[in-house]
């Protein structure tokens, strides 16, 4: 079932709006054919208000979709709310929800060390088991003092995750580097100006890049609904570069021209350069705008010798939820992965775009007969013979029938059709990001 409201903000109308169930279907149906090397779950997190309209897409409670695959077969769908002290309260307000603990816990679920963390950038992260039950908040035994963002990198070569967190109040930004057994082994304060809105960054071999962006929070704004950030270009926007073991002072800032970047592609070095691939946009999508701010991918060089940076729009099209292999994040790719948007109005995903970063050619997997997607995610093939080899899964959503479907494409040939669709039998909301926790 679903719950709309009259006059919804899109948030809470049409596949963005939150289910009424969770609910469990077994022996799931399937068109085409699964690969037999994905043995997993496809688990994927995103905000589905409990039983009030949320001031802003990013503030509802979080719900965990998840799939089970193995040998070919679908085994299971499952859908569970991430179980935090924010479902019992009647009325939640901006100064509940920066309570320590009280995470929302909707954007982002990853696995590393054996653990399944469920993340929200505001809190810290609430642990799941492989079933999708909650096992309750997760500090790295005490060793986490400040929030973690939702957008951690795992080092395909070292096995460590790395993250960042930021504050409302000092510290602004700390550095963490977590072990490949899950041992938080540093700790760094980073010296930034002011509390601001870090969403994602990226991290290369040898450094890892923050990014201190003109989005601002304003402390007047806490006791209003929605986010209380806002954009504010005389901020200034800068990229820093610091060793992966380093310290704040270790940092090499680089101004850039004020815009703001949500999620990031890849990074990587090039002798004494670092290349940097997200969507960049100017200003701020707010509740209710008309005409928001369309990311579109860009390229920063930075000449870490030359203390130069320089920067090329690689695309017209609006695109954001990008992506590249899990395999070479931090090293030098050619391909690239993004999602569409719909700049008309909600922000509908209507294909996926895989891109050369080299020729800056692309091609695309367009959704067709009613369909609208999310987030995809890139799965590499078991002794992968090429970057590309392997699969991107996303839901997507069928307007004429009213029913989602797990879609896993050839991501070397991002053919019209899927190879595989998997049919769920329920309703799975647009929502944020997700993982491939392999078995």
């Amino acid at each position: 079932m679903t719950r709309e409201h009259s006059d919804a903000p899109f948030w809470m109308a049409g596949n963005f709006a939150p289910v009424e169930e969770t609910v469990e279907t077994v022996n799931l149906q399937i068109t085409g054919e699964i690969p037999k090397e994905l043995n997993g779950r496809y688990l994927r997190n995103g905000p589905n208000p409990r039983a009030h309209p949320s001031a802003d897409w990013f503030l509802g409670e979080g719900m965990i979709h998840g799939v089970k695959i193995s040998d070919g077969k679908a085994h299971w769908y499952r859908n569970r709310y991430v179980q935090t002290p924010l479902l019992d309260f009647e009325k939640i307000t901006n100064e509940n929800r920066l309570v320590r603990g009280n995470s929302l816990a909707n954007t982002h679920i990853v696995g590393h060390a054996d653990k399944i963390l469920a993340l929200q950038e505001t809190q810290i992260p609430i642990e799941m088991s492989d079933d999708l039950e909650t096992i309750g908040p997760y500090d790295f035994d005490g060793k986490l003092a400040g929030n973690m963002t939702a957008h951690p990198k795992i080092c395909p070569k070292t096995g460590e995750m790395l993250f960042f967190g930021y504050g409302i109040m000092p510290p602004f930004l700390t550095y963490y580097r977590v072990s490949p057994s899950g041992e938080l082994v540093q700790s760094e304060i980073i010296d930034v100006k002011a509390a601001t809105m870090v969403h994602d960054f990226a991290i290369t071999v040898n450094f890892v890049l923050f990014m201190d962006l003109p989005m601002l929070w304003d402390l007047e704004k806490l006791g209003k609904p929605g986010i209380p950030i806002s954009y504010d270009e005389s901020y200034g926007a800068r990229l820093g570069v610091m060793p992966r073991t380093g310290k704040s002072q270790d940092v090499k800032w680089f101004e850039i021209d004020p815009c703001y970047v949500y999620h990031t592609m890849n990074a990587h070095e090039c002798g004494s350069r670092v290349v940097f691939y997200a969507p960049r946009m100017v200003g701020y999508t707010s509740v209710g705008m008309k005409n928001p701010p369309v990311p579109k991918l860009h390229r920063w060089t930075i000449d870490l010798d030359q203390g130069s940076v320089t920067e090329e729009q690689l695309d017209d099209l609006g695109v954001d939820f990008p992506v590249t292999s899990p395999l070479l994040v931090g090293r030098p790719h050619k391909h690239g992965y993004a999602a569409e948007f719909d700049t008309g109005g909600a922000p509908n995903i209507l294909g996926f775009h895989k891109y050369d970063m080299e020729t800056g050619a692309r091609t695309c997997h367009r959704l067709k007969d009613g369909r609208l997607g999310s987030e995809a995610i890139f799965v590499p093939a078991d002794n992968p013979g090429s970057e590309d080899d392997g699969y991107l899964m996303a839901f997507v959503f069928d307007t004429t029938e009213h029913l989602s479907e797990l879609v896993i494409l050839n991501a070397a040939e991002m053919s019209d059709e899927p190879i595989a669709r998997i049919h769920l039998q329920a309703r799975v909301p647009a929502g944020f990001h997700g993982s491939w926790i392999g078995d």
